[in-house]
């Protein structure tokens, strides 16, 4: 398997239905940091739902679809980044991420995004990459920023949490926008 190095003591990874009772641990630890900012589907309060998470990601990347990669810190998994969407013949893609709170403030999510994003354009051929969140995460804009993307416009009360309906911003890059490969940042 493989393990992209992120700081001295982080790493992406890949996150396989195997993983399941980790990444179940993983979820009862940041669940309610995550759920209002996260898809339901992919927020899971059981080991059955981890699994089922996890299997839906690895029958979409067989596919050629949608991915999913742990983020590890010190070994222990704390979050995550992916491809919500992967539709190669377009050439468009959705990146999303996860972050336990003892995580965050280090550039993780940053790092990790960017090595899927230089792997999509560079790799793939991708020629656009889409960054979807609440208008309120400020934490989530201030990555695609991060990223150098671009806010396109506001899907007007789009997600629905708790009873209430939040604006959605998308935010994206082209090919021709995104800058030279991590490994020469």
């Amino acid at each position: 398997m493989f393990s992209l190095p992120l700081l001295d003591n982080a790493r992406l990874c890949p996150l396989e239905t195997w993983h399941a009772e980790e990444f179940a641990a993983h979820m009862a630890r940041a669940v309610d940091h995550i759920r209002p900012w996260v898809g339901q589907r992919f927020v899971t309060d059981s080991l059955e739902g981890a699994r089922a998470t996890l299997s839906r990601y690895a029958e979409w990347q067989a596919a050629d679809g949608a991915r999913l990669y742990g983020i590890r810190l010190d070994d222990t998994l704390v979050g995550g980044v992916m491809f919500t969407a992967f539709d190669a013949p377009s050439g468009t893609c959705e990146i999303g991420c996860w972050l336990e709170p003892a995580a965050e403030g280090n550039g993780l999510v940053t790092r990790a995004c960017r090595a899927l994003l230089d792997w999509a354009f560079l790799t793939r051929g991708m020629h656009r990459a889409e960054w979807h969140c609440r208008a309120d995460n400020e934490r989530s804009a201030a990555v695609a920023k991060r990223l150098g993307m671009a806010l396109e416009g506001v899907r007007r009360e789009s997600w629905p949490y708790d009873g209430t309906r939040h604006d959605t911003q998308i935010w994206a890059v082209l090919a021709h926008e995104w800058p030279a490969p991590a490994r020469s940042r």
